[in-house]
């Protein structure tokens, strides 16, 4: 069944939702970093992010829909980023851990919506642009938590 553009700006839009729950974790996690290298990169993640929710939110415009603003506080996404504050205590180890728990889910999402064959060509660019940012995001963090291990 073919899906209408209603359904393609539903799709893209929860892509900027979850794109701006990961930017908020990525700001919670640079604020709660012990080491300035982790505060550093957290911070251009989080930078990163806004970008590419931005470019999502142009292509909601695009076809013809009013994009959101903001994530969703009960994201899975949030939920990981927000059990930064209970790790703390125990270094930024558990923080990595955290952050890669939540690249875990956004990757999920973007891995869903690149299964959605019916988008049109110009909505599949910007989503596989976005894509692109959410897998080095994921595959970086997850490099940094079996770093941090051994």
């Amino acid at each position: 069944m073919a899906h209408t553009n209603e359904d393609h700006i539903k799709l893209v839009n929860g892509l900027v939702e979850t794109t701006i729950d990961s930017a908020d974790g990525y700001e919670t996690a640079a604020k709660d970093a012990e080491g300035q290298r982790f505060k550093t990169l957290f911070e251009q993640r989080a930078q990163e992010r806004r970008s590419v929710a931005s470019e999502l939110q142009d292509e909601v415009r695009r076809l013809g829909g009013e994009p959101k603003d903001d994530g969703t506080i009960l994201a899975a996404a949030h939920r990981a980023f927000v059990n930064l504050r209970d790790s703390l205590s125990k270094g930024d180890e558990a923080v990595i851990n955290e952050v890669e728990s939540g690249e875990d889910f956004i990757k999920g999402k973007y891995e869903k919506a690149m299964k959605d064959t019916d988008v049109d060509a110009q909505t599949r660019a910007v989503i596989e642009k976005a894509w692109t940012s959410v897998k080095s995001g994921h595959d970086q963090m997850r490099d940094i938590k079996h770093m941090l291990k051994h």
